[in-house]
C-alpha cells in the first residue's frame, strides 16, 4: 500500500511527493560522503524502506561509484544535481545524514539542526565524529534487518569492494524524537 505524502511549507503551500509513477509515497532523503559508508551503516534499513514502498534517494559526491546503492534499490543523485537544494527545502518524512557529510556543508548542518528542533521530520544520523552538542537529545535506535536486507546488503558491500564477512542482524543509528516516530520501525534503545 502506498501512503499519501503531503508537505506544507512555511508559506502554507501544500505539496505532495510523487514518484515517477505518479503515486504518492513516503520519502527518505540520505546525504553521505561515500557509498561504502552508507551501505555499511544503513544499507539494510534503506533496502527495507525501499521494499516497503518508500522513495529513497541518496546524494553522493560526483565521483562516487553508486553501484552498491543501486543493488539496494536506492535512487542515487550526484552533487551536481539540484538534489541538495531540494533536500534542504524538502518536506520528506525522514532525513538521514552521515557525520562526514554533516561536517562538510553548513546548509546541511542548518537543515539537520532545524529538523531536530522542529521534530516534524524523522532524523537519522550515523558515524562517530559529531561536533559537540549535535547528538544532545538524540537516542540510539536499531533497525532489525529482514533476511532479504541482509542478503542485499552483503551483495552491495561486495560490489563496493568492502570486506563484509557476515552481515549483522541490526543497524544502529542516532535518531531525533520526531512527532511521527511512532510510525517508525526504528527501535529506540533508551
Amino acid at each position: 500500500m502506498v501512503t499519501p505524502t503531503i508537505g506544507i511549507s512555511e508559506s502554507g503551500r501544500v505539496t505532495a511527493a510523487r514518484s515517477d509513477s505518479g503515486c504518492l509515497r513516503y520519502r527518505l532523503d540520505v546525504i553521505a560522503a561515500n557509498p561504502v559508508d552508507v551501505v555499511q551503516s544503513a544499507g539494510g534499513w534503506l533496502y527495507d524502506r525501499v521494499m516497503a514502498g518508500w522513495e529513497v534517494r541518496v546524494l553522493l559526491p560526483e565521483s562516487c561509484d553508486a553501484r552498491a546503492l543501486r543493488i539496494l534499490g536506492v535512487g542515487v543523485v550526484d552533487a551536481a544535481s539540484e538534489f541538495l537544494a531540494t533536500a534542504l527545502s524538502s518536506t520528506s518524512q525522514t532525513l538521514a545524514v552521515s557525520a562526514q557529510a554533516f561536517t562538510v556543508d553548513a546548509r546541511l548542518r542548518d537543515k539537520v539542526l532545524e529538523s531536530l528542533d522542529k521534530r516534524v521530520t524523522e532524523v537519522a544520523l550515523w558515524g562517530d565524529e559529531w561536533p559537540l552538542g549535535v547528538n544532545r537529545g538524540l537516542t540510539q535506535a536499531q533497525h532489525l534487518l529482514s533476511g532479504a536486507a541482509r542478503r542485499f546488503k552483503g551483495a552491495a558491500l561486495a560490489a563496493a569492494g568492502s570486506p563484509c564477512g557476515s552481515v549483522g542482524f541490526t543497524e544502529t543509528l542516532l535518531c531525533g524524537a520526531s512527532s511521527s516516530h511512532s510510525d517508525s520501525e526504528l527501535i529506540r534503545l533508551t
